[in-house]
């Protein structure tokens, strides 16, 4: 379960407040494949944030009774100079994983050879994707925040990243950002939508896809 009290957030620009969540109370069911739709600029980035805890709310609070995964494909968690496997085995430290297990998973499924061993500022966006998705796959959480990653990389790589990912929602809750809806599809079985700072839950996806086509009019 995932529960949003009073929960703002906005951003100041050209000393301008620009609300992007609203003073939301919502609580997200436990066990459920979430899709988070969205127009672009509708905050859905974030939204994962403030549920992953890596960007403080302006006021109210976000908690839950299990745990949660950073949102994949963003790396601002990570440490920049530290090298992939650094910070693999600084996040098994965290999270209380086997590191051996999670350093053999991450490396293995990310396929990014000798950089694994570099700085994480080199890597290109996809390699970072590629980590953060490792390690977050390689690490049991209660809810997975998803943002668009199953995308990175080729064909092949694509398949490899939906099937691990669907082995692990099978036990697990997730939280999905895709902007093709026939892929969230494939993993989701009910919608929340972000829509002018409110978040409405529909526990029928096709619902949840009008009701976001009919706001993006």
């Amino acid at each position: 379960m995932i529960q949003f009290d009073d929960l703002s957030k906005g951003f100041w620009l050209h000393n301008e407040y620009f609300p992007v969540i609203q003073r939301l109370n919502l609580t997200l069911p436990t066990g459920r494949s979430l899709a988070l739709l969205g127009g672009n600029g509708a905050g859905k980035s974030t939204l994962l944030q403030l549920i992953a805890g890596t960007l403080p709310p302006d006021t109210g609070r976000v908690w839950s009774d299990g745990s949660i995964s950073w949102p994949v494909g963003f790396a601002g968690s990570f440490h920049r100079d530290l090298t992939g496997a650094q910070n693999t085995r600084f996040l098994a430290r965290v999270y209380g994983a086997d590191t051996d297990e999670l350093m053999d998973f991450v490396q293995d499924f990310a396929e990014i050879g000798k950089h694994f061993h570099m700085p994480i500022r080199t890597y290109s966006s996809g390699m970072r994707s590629r980590l953060t998705f490792g390690i977050s796959m390689g690490i049991p959480f209660d809810t997975y925040l998803v943002d668009e990653v199953t995308a990175v990389g080729d064909a092949r790589f694509r398949r490899k990243s939906a099937a691990v990912f669907r082995e692990r929602i099978l036990n697990s809750s997730a939280i999905l950002v895709n902007h093709n809806l026939n892929e969230l599809r494939e993993y989701c079985d009910a919608a929340i939508v972000l829509h002018e700072g409110q978040l409405t839950f529909f526990s029928d996806l096709d619902e949840a896809v009008s009701r976001h086509q009919w706001n993006m009019r």
